[in-house]
């Protein structure tokens, strides 16, 4: 594979054309070859994570009242469910009771997507949004290896919870 910039030339449509010089524009990109290269890289991102145990990275971000009934003691709870996945959370205090929480996470693409749903999910969260993305896409990994319950980590066919895990 050839090191550097590769030049190549694209054929579009005026219309298109336009449509993309307006998007370059507005994502204030450098240049077409920038917004095409970030495209590529999130079309592939899109592919890869398809497999659910694709390697993934995520962000979750929440908001809630800390007057809200036991809303901190569930949100903890979440997160310890989590623990191993969880790589950092950051605690912001807006004006009044409320609270912004960003946590990031990583892990397989189906566990990053199943802790941000039970993260945001907790009863008291006002609103709350994730992203999930793939470290490959910069030539990284999250190095997240561990045994995860739906495996049989004894050879006996069930899995750490105790059921019958899949052949």
């Amino acid at each position: 594979m050839p090191r550097g910039v590769v030049r190549l030339g694209v054929s579009l449509e005026p219309e298109l054309l336009d449509s993309l010089d307006r998007w370059v524009t507005s994502r204030n990109s450098p240049s077409r070859s920038d917004a095409i290269r970030f495209l590529i890289r999130k079309e592939l991102s899109e592919h890869a994570l398809a497999d659910p145990t694709a390697d993934a990275v995520g962000t979750v971000m929440i908001l809630y009242r800390h007057t809200s009934p036991n809303v901190l003691r569930r949100l903890t709870a979440a997160q310890h469910r989590w623990g191993e996945h969880i790589q950092s959370s950051n605690h912001f205090h807006l004006h009044g009771d409320a609270c912004l929480e960003v946590l990031v996470l990583k892990g397989r693409r189906d566990e990053v997507e199943r802790a941000a749903e039970d993260i945001r999910g907790v009863k008291g969260i006002l609103q709350g949004d994730y992203l999930v993305g793939t470290p490959g896409i910069a030539h990284g990994s999250t190095g997240h290896r561990h045994p995860h319950p739906a495996e049989d980590l004894s050879g006996t066919g069930r899995t750490r919870a105790g059921r019958a895990g899949r052949p």
